[in-house]
């Protein structure tokens, strides 16, 4: 018998409009969206709430805080897992891309004579996100995105490694040392990494001679051979914190289609211009500014320049961040809504999901907003319950 999910009396978030109304779903796709009640018996009454499509999230590392909750603590990664994941599907994402970041540069961990976090994590992370989707042991559907740190001695071979994975959806190509970037002025690295590691001065200096030779040694050659390896799977790359003309139009050459929290304003607009999709982060725009002091995604929000929100760190500002560009920003709610859902479902080539439509996935949100905030009461994903 096929499983039938009637939602009504609620305002349906589409990818236009917002339709006081009720969405019908069966077998896990949506068969019917209606303008007003309705004629199904044993309709569940959503009381006005949002029905909004799953949040899809491009680009977060939530699950290295779950893997590492205290320094120089290691927790078991399924376990980890498990809860990075409870926390996503009650933000209301349905559908993430869980960034694995190929790099080793915790300097701190070092000097505690231990691995990285993300050195340590990384390959046991890939194969345990497969396993538990085998497994049916996650509430969000999970894929990978791979954070391919350039300035990195070994990048390209590890990055080769995890490339046998299915689950790679996304590659983005990073350079986080000193005087790139979002690093462009070094008093920023200084700031950031300082209070990080809790380096004093004369260590500080040392750190930024090593990792500016890294650059020099690593950067342009492993640049080129990651965008090979992905070319030639045909995997949709992205550029990590470009800061100028000359940076995009390095992404544009190298074929990327995504361009992740570009760092200036002119590197934004010719991106969008461009035809790369621009992701910002939903913190950036709950916080009122990026904590790196790089330009507001809301002022990339009110040029109009902006296409893609990720919750990066904090999952619960994904939902949070939409509502705020509409009430802060004049954007339409649906258009707002899209920023989380259909735009970047559409990034990666999963065209199944992303907005509330026949024929689509099931994968629902009901919110109530409370303040300015919108709470998350309950999450389907394929017409099955989650949250």
């Amino acid at each position: 018998m096929t499983s039938e999910l009637v939602l009504d009396n609620a305002k349906v978030v589409l990818r236009d409009r917002v339709l006081d109304g009720h969405v019908v779903c069966r077998g896990g796709e949506i068969v019917e969206v209606g303008e007003g009640p309705a004629s199904v018996p044993g309709a569940r009454d959503l009381e006005g709430d949002f029905l909004l499509p799953g949040l899809v999230e491009l680009h977060t590392d939530n699950l290295e805080r779950y893997v590492s909750p205290r320094p120089g603590v290691r927790w078991p990664i399924m376990p980890a897992l498990v809860a990075h994941d409870a926390q996503l599907a009650a933000a209301g994402i349905t559908t993430v891309l869980d960034a694995l970041a190929i790099v080793d540069i915790d300097e701190a961990a070092q000097r505690r004579g231990e691995t990285s976090v993300r050195g340590s994590m990384l390959h046991e992370a890939a194969l345990t996100i497969s396993a538990a989707r085998e497994d049916g042991l996650l509430r969000a559907d999970h894929f990978l995105h791979l954070r391919c740190e350039v300035s990195y001695a070994e990048v390209v071979e590890v990055c080769e490694q995890l490339l046998g994975s299915p689950l790679v959806r996304l590659i983005s190509v990073m350079d986080h040392t000193p005087g790139q970037r979002q690093f462009t002025k070094v008093e920023h690295y200084y700031t950031y990494y300082q209070s990080r590691f809790g380096f004093n001065s004369a260590e500080m200096d040392a750190l930024v001679e090593r990792r500016v030779s890294d650059r020099q040694r690593y950067s342009d050659a492993n640049r080129r051979r990651v965008v090979a390896l992905c070319r030639d799977r045909n995997l949709p790359l992205a550029s990590h914190d470009d800061a100028t003309v000359e940076h995009v139009m390095e992404s544009l050459d190298l074929g990327m289609s995504v361009a992740e929290f570009p760092t200036t304003v002119e590197a934004a607009a010719l991106a969008h211009e461009r035809g790369m999709a621009v992701i910002m982060g939903a913190p950036n725009v709950v916080r009122g500014g990026s904590h790196s002091g790089n330009v507001s995604a809301s002022t990339l929000a009110a040029a109009r320049t902006l296409d893609i929100l990720s919750s990066d760190y904090m999952p619960v500002s994904l939902l949070h961040a939409a509502f705020l560009l509409r009430d802060d920003h004049g954007l339409d709610l649906a258009a707002a809504v899209a920023m989380v859902s259909a735009t970047p479902a559409r990034a990666i080539g999963l065209e199944d999901r992303g907005e509330i439509a026949t024929g689509q996935r099931a994968d629902l949100v009901r919110a109530r907003r409370v303040g300015e905030f919108p709470v998350v009461r309950e999450v389907w994903r394929g017409g099955a319950r989650i949250v």
